[in-house]
């Protein structure tokens, strides 16, 4: 190994688990040497024997110190180890060994506050900080992932070119990008996560209303998902939900869906998405809903006392009271509300932050590598380049769209309500729509109600300026 060390890297990367292995590869089939290091030697020499003709652009390495040394100055090192202490605790490691000019950047899913943090504890004699999100899983890590950058711009020009060169191509373009400072490119992966959240639920919603509404069995969806894409809905989860829905179980030949068990995991950062959209004061309620659906669907104990207690909803109900054609265009309307609370989260964090984020190129990066890629982004990012301060609702094309497309989100949502088929997220998306087009709604009431037991105050509608009270100002309790 240490013969190998005296080849100099262009960039170095600590951790070798899955994705930070397959990024090595990546890196490597791309024409740039890098060093690599994990805590573990055995797995180092274990990685590099397994490479193959890779192996030739690949520097392993048995200690961090002999990893710094192979690191080409100014260094740039990739961290793929676990969000939290364990990026700190590397952080720290790696201080010493450092100059004030090398680069650290966590490509990680770590939390965009984390990320601001170690942001701002970049001293002028310690090594610059940069936070990337990375979208695609362990085949867009080795093959091209979307790449989401946060941090200096002097640390996108130095890295970009290794960056984009490894990211996934929509239409030779890359899908990496610099989109701010600090930890803006992990705030941006964030909201991909809870869009990938949304987008899976609703999906989810329309198999729900198709088996148990419908009646049809795994096969026939199927085919109803293998011909949404080939429409507006064109989308990898599309496409895989057509796989998964047409797959048999190798053991009992039966459907893969029918043994697969309906609890599901999550990895946190969609409950990241919904707690920052509290916290910024702006709505993402398709998000919300998707974050606790997961979370009733681990309640399996619950619901089967609950289906015991209030009995279960009745099957194979709705006739030829919705269509395949209705379920598509109720999720036309449900993605295209997802998508405007997601991007308009996005920029409510550009404002509080002082971030430049430029929403028509995260449009672009996402059109390939990610979970989310599909073909509407493209749309988006022309919808968005027009005005990106828009709500992407109001934008000629998706208003259009949603016109075409809300009275089938009603009759899906309505139906589910009376027969007892639960869509969460498709019900929160069209509460939004409806809040959102209407000038004159409730709030007034909850302003009432609030300068009454407490005395806050409210504007009124024929009068300037706040603080004006009602005449029941000393009715407080």
């Amino acid at each position: 190994m240490s013969e190998a060390v005296t080849k100099t890297a262009e960039i170095g990367l600590i951790g070798l688990g899955t994705m930070g292995g397959n990024l090595a590869l990546n890196i490597a089939e791309n024409g740039f040497r890098i060093a690599v290091w994990n805590r573990t030697v055995e797995k180092t020499e274990t990685f590099h024997a397994k490479a193959g003709d890779l192996a030739a652009n690949l520097v392993p390495t048995k200690t961090l110190e002999e990893f710094v040394q192979a690191i080409a100055k100014p260094r740039a090192i990739i961290l793929m180890v676990p969000a939290g202490e364990a990026v700190d605790a590397q952080i720290e490691a790696l201080k010493p060994l450092l100059d004030a000019d090398d680069l650290i950047i966590d490509a990680g899913n770590a939390n965009y506050h984390e990320t601001n943090r170690r942001d701002a504890a970049v001293t002028a004699d310690s090594p610059r900080f940069m936070g990337i999100g990375v979208s695609g899983g362990e085949e867009g890590a080795r093959f091209g992932p979307s790449i989401m950058a946060g941090g200096p711009k002097s640390a996108w020009e130095q890295v970009g070119h290794i960056l984009e060169a490894i990211s996934a191509k929509h239409e030779g373009t890359p899908c990496a990008a610099h989109l701010g400072e600090a930890g803006a490119g992990h705030l941006v992966k964030t909201v991909h996560n809870g869009i990938e959240y949304a987008d899976m639920q609703m999906i989810a919603e329309v198999y729900g209303v198709m088996r148990d509404g419908l009646g049809l069995d795994a096969s026939e969806i199927s085919k109803v998902f293998g011909a949404w894409n080939e429409g507006i809905l064109q989308s990898y989860l599309i496409e895989i939900s057509h796989k998964v829905a047409g797959t048999a179980d190798p053991d009992t030949g039966k459907p893969m869906l029918d043994i697969i068990l309906d609890t599901a995991g999550q990895k946190g950062t969609g409950r990241w998405t919904a707690i920052e959209a509290l916290m910024l004061g702006t709505p993402a309620s398709a998000i919300e809903a998707a974050v606790a659906a997961r979370n009733m669907s681990a309640r399996l104990g619950e619901r089967k006392a609950g289906q015991a207690a209030f009995g279960a909803a009745p099957g194979k109900v709705l006739g030829d009271a919705v269509s395949a054609k209705d379920l598509e265009a109720a999720l036309v309307a449900g993605k295209i509300i997802c998508y405007a609370q997601g991007f308009g989260l996005i920029l409510e964090a550009a404002r509080q932050y002082g971030w430049s984020m430029p929403l028509p190129e995260i449009a672009r990066i996402w059109r390939q590598g990610c979970i989310i890629r599909s073909a509407m982004l493209n749309d988006m990012s022309e919808a968005l380049g027009e005005d990106p301060e828009r709500n992407l609702m109001l934008a000629p094309f998706f208003a259009e769209k949603l016109k075409e497309t809300h009275g089938a989100l009603r009759k899906v949502v309505a139906l589910g309500a009376l027969n007892g088929l639960a869509v969460p997220a498709l019900s929160a998306a069209l509460s939004y729509f409806d809040i959102m087009r209407t000038e004159r709604s409730t709030a007034n009431m909850l302003q009432g109600q609030r300068d009454f037991f407490g005395a806050h105050g409210f504007e009124r509608t024929d009068k300037d300026g706040k603080g004006y009270h009602g005449p029941w100002a000393m009715n407080t309790v």
